[in-house]
């Protein structure tokens, strides 16, 4: 994908989630490859969020209203006129759609949903990728990968949220967007992504950096759960490669893709928090119990993307792990700003990848 940046370069991209953890990297990424980003996303701490640490608001034009908002979200995605969309908004966490399962239900179904009708009509979109998630899947847990093509499902809200939204993109791929030969839709489904700039509530990385920080003790939930850890421009990479490759050919390349880890990489949840621990150069933790279902195993089956975007990831999870927490160490320990760190590790990543 050597021409990745000739490609992007004056293209208008809208991102709704703009300013959350996943939307941030993207717009940061698109800006160095020279597009014309546009975003939507609520109103957060401005103190705290990674979206205004790396100054993105005076960099893109961003609207901040609710997704659910139909009128609002037509009107901004009309005005603009976007060529390619990513659609990362989302109630992002298990343990809060448990709190809260109808607002998790009416921001990630029905912000998609909003979305993906609003987009058959805006005759500039030609590329649409919509991110859900690994949970997607019917739980088996079992560490064999799930593939695109395997039964979807979900026991808790978030899960089944994200399910019936493939559920949904499919039926509109297939009923309004099949006869658009020129427009794309696709699904991405992702792991659990890591990186610097996360300070989401009731996630790993972020907590430890919390507690290590105050000099606390770690608690963690599940220490033997296995997950698909990976660094945040790893999935970020294949939006990227899926919205190029849909782009010029929707007919060949709209679907679902998995973008997850390379086969036996599953990782357990003791293992990263040892990594960080390792890596930051002090730190302790323990268990403590976890009444909440969670699927014990996840993995993806990557082979699609592998054979048909040419995508892969790069980086091996210690590897993923040691650069998240280098982002957390220059910018809190070295003081170092958040835009030049950013900066700096896609750039790496860049070469690392060999993208161009």
């Amino acid at each position: 994908m050597k021409n990745l940046k000739k490609f992007y370069k004056n293209k208008k991209i809208l991102i709704t989630g703009v300013t959350g953890f996943k939307g941030a990297w993207l717009s940061q990424w698109l800006l160095k490859l020279g597009s014309k980003v546009y975003g939507t996303g609520y109103n957060p701490n401005q103190n705290k969020n990674f979206f205004y640490k790396l100054k993105l608001h005076k960099k893109i034009k961003v609207k901040l209203f609710d997704i659910r908002n139909y009128k609002k979200l037509s009107k901004f995605v009309k005005t603009i006129q976007p060529s390619i969309i990513f659609h990362l908004a989302a109630q992002p966490l298990i343990y809060e759609s448990y709190r809260k399962p109808f607002l998790t239900f009416d921001v990630n179904f029905k912000g998609s949903l909003n979305l993906v009708d609003i987009s058959r009509d805006v005759k500039s979109v030609k590329s649409i990728v919509i991110v859900t998630s690994d949970k997607c899947y019917e739980s088996n847990n079992s560490s064999k990968g799930f593939k695109e093509s395997d039964l979807l499902g979900g026991v808790d809200p978030y899960s089944a949220s994200k399910s019936s939204t493939e559920i949904m993109t499919r039926a509109y791929r297939e009923s309004f967007f099949k006869n658009k030969k020129k427009v794309g839709l696709s699904t991405g489904r992702a792991g659990n992504v890591i990186g610097g700039g996360d300070w989401s509530s009731n996630r790993l990385i972020p907590d430890c950096i919390r507690s290590l920080l105050k000099k606390k003790i770690i608690h963690i939930r599940n220490p033997n759960f296995n997950r698909p850890w990976q660094h945040v421009l790893e999935p970020l990479k294949g939006y990227l490669f899926l919205a190029k490759k849909q782009y010029q050919n929707p007919k060949k390349y709209s679907g679902a893709w998995n973008f997850g880890t390379t086969p036996n990489s599953l990782t357990s949840v003791k293992s990263i928090v040892r990594y960080i621990i390792k890596f930051w150069g002090s730190g302790k933790f323990k268990v403590q119990k976890n009444k909440l279902y969670e699927q014990e195993n996840l993995q993806l089956n990557i082979k699609k993307a592998q054979k048909y975007l040419n995508w892969s990831p790069t980086y091996k999870i210690k590897d993923s792990v040691k650069f998240t927490t280098e982002w957390y160490y220059r910018v809190l320990k070295l003081k170092e700003k958040p835009e030049k760190v950013t900066s700096d590790q896609i750039d790496r990543y860049e070469k690392d990848s060999k993208i161009y």
